[in-house]
Formats: C-alpha cells, structure tokens, sequence
C-alpha cells in the first residue's frame, strides 16, 4: 500500500458533505451532565463572533478543513461507564430557512459492537433562531468485561451522528471515546 492509499484509509469517511447542510444549522454549545447528581461532565461553546466576525461574515481565510468540526473527541474517567441517565444540552442557531422535522439519530459503537442506538427529535426551528435542546440518554448495562476492554482500548469507542430534515441527511458528525482519564499509563 503507498503511503497515499494509507492516508486515504484513514480518512474517516462522511455519508454527506458539509454543504448538505443547506439550513446552515451551527452547534454553538453542548454539555453533559449526569441526571441523577445534576453534576456537569463536559461543557464546550464556541465563543461568540467579535464585531468584526459580524461586520464581515466572510473574513479571508486560508483554506479551511471541509471536515473541521465534524469530528469530537472525548476523554472521560471510568466512572463515566456507570452512569445511568445523563442529559445532553445542545445549542444551535438556524440560518434563514425554516427547519422541519428536525431529527438526530446516534449510534454508538465499541469496535464493531453496536452499544446503544438513540432517535431523537428536534422538531421545528423558526429562520434565523437560536435554539436549546436537552435530550436525555439512557444508558445500557454493559458486562463487567466489556467495560475493561472499553477501558483498555481508549479511542476504539466511536459514534456516528446523522442529522436529518424533512427525513433527508443534512449533517454527519463523528466521535470517539477514551474511559482511562485519571488512570496512572
């Protein structure tokens, strides 16, 4: 294999391209917390645009990653595979088209073992909206052992997000997990 093909290979691959996202919906905020302590777990905002983001939308810039922004990852501590329920808060703005049937459909997988597929529903966005969304998970019991090994292997936890309007993909995100935060390497 040369060294290009196995550039290409790991490449991750999108089932959608960043322009199907016609609505120009943008996560601004995201945090986790888990339900039964009210304990915050993970949070992250995109800081506000300056007055001169907002003067000149189209600033020159380099040319950018078409992926940027696709792709999260995540470090948490083994704990983190005990819990039960947690609440994920989004925030997103809408551009200047009405959003319907706003839908999410996750899953989650550790190699390739489907974990925990989630459906949820956003509903409707007015143009030109900012919104806020908490959608709660419940988590499976896994085994004593896979938890080890998920554990073990950080990073070989991953998940797909599908955005979808009108029942049509607009977005593709991706993640990946790692549960040894806190453990001595």
């Amino acid at each position: 294999m040369s060294s290009q093909q196995s550039e290409d290979w790991l490449e991750p691959h999108y089932l959608c391209s960043p322009e199907a996202n016609v609505y120009d919906i943008d996560f601004t905020r995201f945090k986790i917390r888990d339900l039964e302590s009210g304990t915050v777990l993970f949070e992250i905002a995109k800081p506000p645009p300056t007055d001169s983001e907002e003067a000149d939308p189209e600033p020159e810039q380099e040319e950018l990653d078409p992926n940027a922004g696709r792709f999260v990852r995540y470090q948490f501590t083994p704990q983190f595979l005990k819990l039960k329920t947690v609440g994920a808060t989004v925030e997103f703005t809408v551009g200047n088209k009405a959003v319907s049937k706003f839908r999410m459909i996750e899953r989650h997988f550790f190699r390739d073992k489907l974990l925990k597929s989630f459906d949820f529903e956003f509903g409707f966005c007015i143009p030109n909206s900012k919104n806020t969304c908490e959608h709660i998970y419940e988590f499976p019991t896994l085994a004593p052992d896979l938890v080890k090994e998920m554990i073990s292997h950080p990073f070989e936890t991953r998940s797909d997000s599908f955005y979808f309007v009108d029942d049509r993909l607009i977005m593709h995100n991706k993640a990946d997990y790692a549960y040894d935060g806190g453990l001595q390497q």
